[in-house]
């Protein structure tokens, strides 16, 4: 199982969110990129990056943060929020980002989804599915849809897209224990796809659970910062 740790950014900061809130935001470091480092220095290859900001008001915010970590580190990375265009797309793989992450789009603007997706190369992308109750949310999470987390999922798989970023926004910054039930469920009905589980690990029992569960990979960030995981323990099961 591939281990991804992350980087959640919000106004130039490193800040974890509870369930969603911007109003719950705790900031850890006012250098991202020191984090990203650490990272490296333990051994991880990928690393995840959220612009809060962005994936709220539809604007890429993160973009000088980007070229400094590709310029300083030999690491890839997976990015999302406010990823609204093609251009959008285009301008972060320019930037060095190696997977785009998207979400709001593929409901809000298939059209655009779909471009994305004929342009960059569907290996490039990440679907994410955020949900509360296992209905989507978009736009940050802000606004509430009436598609299912499956109905979504058969659709973006109708596009050929086969990497998931599935999230339970109640478990999300809560360091109360992934949503394996629901993991589960989406391997057991997409077994073809590859589903990546993130939202509530808080242990590194939790990062076993979600291995055995035969989760294709896990982001983690809080658990990281909050130092309730050890990074080089959870690089060995990385490996």
């Amino acid at each position: 199982m591939l281990i991804i740790p992350a980087l959640d950014i919000l106004n130039g900061k490193l800040v974890r969110l509870e369930k969603g809130d911007y109003n719950s935001h705790k900031t850890y470091s006012e250098n991202p990129i020191d984090t990203a480092k650490l990272f490296a220095e333990n051994g991880f290859n990928l690393i995840h990056i959220v612009d809060l900001s962005g994936s709220k008001d539809g604007r890429i915010n993160t973009i000088d943060l980007l070229r400094s970590i590709k310029s300083e580190l030999k690491i890839e990375i997976q990015f999302g929020g406010g990823i609204r265009t093609l251009q959008d797309a285009q301008l972060l793989i320019e930037n060095g980002v190696d997977i785009i992450i998207i979400g709001s789009i593929s409901l809000s603007n298939k059209n655009e989804f779909e471009k994305i997706i004929s342009t960059i190369g569907v290996e490039k992308v990440i679907a994410a599915i955020d949900s509360k109750d296992e209905m989507i949310k978009i736009t940050g999470w802000t606004e509430e849809t009436n598609i299912t987390v499956e109905q979504h999922i058969q659709y973006c798989s109708s596009k050929s897209v086969k990497n998931f970023l599935c999230t339970d926004i109640e478990k999300d910054g809560m360091l109360t224990g992934p949503n394996i039930k629901l993991y589960k469920k989406l391997m057991l009905n997409f077994p073809e796809l590859n589903i990546i589980a993130s939202g509530g690990v808080s242990n590194i029992d939790d990062v076993k659970k979600l291995k055995s569960s035969g989760a294709a990979a896990v982001v983690i960030g809080k658990a990281i910062y909050e130092n309730k995981i050890n990074l080089k323990e959870l690089a060995e099961i990385a490996g």
